[in-house]
């Protein structure tokens, strides 16, 4: 594979703002670009040695484009892209917000998918809705009457 020059890795190197491929460009720089030894470089980095001859592999195999992150499928949803579209708009009718509890019935119900509430939060998140959080209120407080009688009362010890 095509190598890139010193001068070309650091312009790389400046202008990425990303910092993993930034280390990456960084490791690539001083291995090809310094000729320093690797596994003192995972030691600079702190980073393990298999860390470096995998992303020094992956650089020799595909040039620059091999150090960028790759897509991660992951597992597929069990809710169908339908019907969770259809569920995000019914979420944004509702001006209010939703409880967690409350998006797992309606899930349970429109897509017959039974998710744990943990997962639902970070589902609400990818969504871009935020979760409902009941705000904490003072059960025993005083009425204002209660407040301006203590405040009238002076005791002298």
């Amino acid at each position: 594979m095509l190598t890139l020059s010193r001068g070309k890795l650091e312009t790389l190197y400046r202008k990425e703002s990303d910092a993993r491929l930034k280390e990456r460009l960084l490791l690539i720089l001083k291995v090809e670009g310094e000729g320093m030894i690797p596994a003192r470089v995972a030691k600079e980095l702190h980073r393990s040695r298999s860390w470096t001859s995998d992303w020094l592999a992956r650089y020799s195999k595909e040039g620059i484009d091999g150090l960028a992150n790759r897509h991660k499928s992951g597992r597929p949803s069990k809710l169908p892209e339908g019907i969770a579209i259809r569920i995000r708009k019914k979420l944004k009718e509702r001006k209010q917000g939703w409880t967690t509890q409350q998006v797992q019935e309606v899930i349970i119900k429109e897509g017959n998918v039974c998710y744990h509430q943990i997962y639902i939060y970070s589902l609400l998140h990818r969504w871009g809705f935020k979760q409902k959080v009941p705000r904490k209120v003072h059960v025993n407080t005083a009425s204002n009457e209660e407040k301006n009688q203590f405040k009238k009362e002076q005791k002298w010890f």
